[in-house]
């Protein structure tokens, strides 16, 4: 069994707001064995997982530490809403905020689209997990802010994720610069895309333009740097 099931069947059920006995009770078993399984003592068989993941409205994988994502069903590229393009969906008061992410969702976009056109898996694979590594760090501070948010919803302690996440960047930049050097070695198929700006605002004008201002914006902090 993994070892998050009994942290996440706590939280769940502290989340519903309901006392041990009445999840028990709910769930068709005794308050005592309802205990052995939030503290880890005993496993539980798979027909209760099944039980408590319907009681609780996650899906199986969420409630055995498997994924973060609580939805029944796991996101189909296919039919994943594309949050960028939703009607009204922008961001009240910040001006400066909703013009960061206009640049950061577009530069994005453009990025995973270039990827896709180079053919090779391991490589666009990397760059999500470096993306999304970042993601996570940047929402994870953002969660530790809140007072009343609890930290039982991650199974990485508070004092060690930062570190963790640029552990994990780090071995994401390995497995980039391993891919592109192979793709340098010529033994991939598929050549680089042309990066050169004109190439870039052909193919889309917006992506492009949003690159090219992060661009401008990051080498700027970083030649303060040194």
């Amino acid at each position: 069994m993994i070892n998050d099931f009994p942290r996440l069947l706590s939280l769940l059920r502290a989340e519903k707001r309901i006392s041990q006995r009445k999840a028990a009770q709910a769930l068709g078993i005794s308050q005592a064995l309802l205990s052995h399984y939030e503290n880890g003592v005993r496993e539980p068989g798979l027909s209760f997982i099944v039980k408590a993941a319907d009681f609780y409205g996650v899906s199986c994988d969420y409630l055995l530490g498997r994924t973060m994502n609580r939805a029944m069903n796991q996101p189909d590229p296919e039919t994943l809403p594309d949050c960028s393009a939703e009607k009204g969906n922008v961001l009240k008061g910040s001006v400066f905020a909703l013009l960061q992410k206009k640049l950061l969702v577009n530069s994005l976009a453009l990025i995973m689209d270039l990827l896709s056109k180079m053919n090779d898996r391991e490589l666009s694979g990397a760059c999500a997990a470096y993306f999304s590594t970042c993601l996570y760090k940047v929402y994870r501070f953002l969660y530790m802010a809140g007072k009343n948010n609890a930290e039982e919803l991650f199974p990485l302690k508070a004092e060690l994720f930062s570190e963790a996440c640029d552990a994990e960047l780090k071995h994401c930049e390995i497995r980039i610069k391993s891919s592109l050097a192979q793709q340098n070695g010529g033994e991939k198929l598929t050549p680089p895309p042309d990066l050169s700006h004109d190439a870039l605002m052909g193919q889309s004008p917006a992506g492009a333009q949003s690159l090219f201002t992060v661009l401008h914006e990051v080498s700027g902090r970083l030649d303060k740097r040194v």
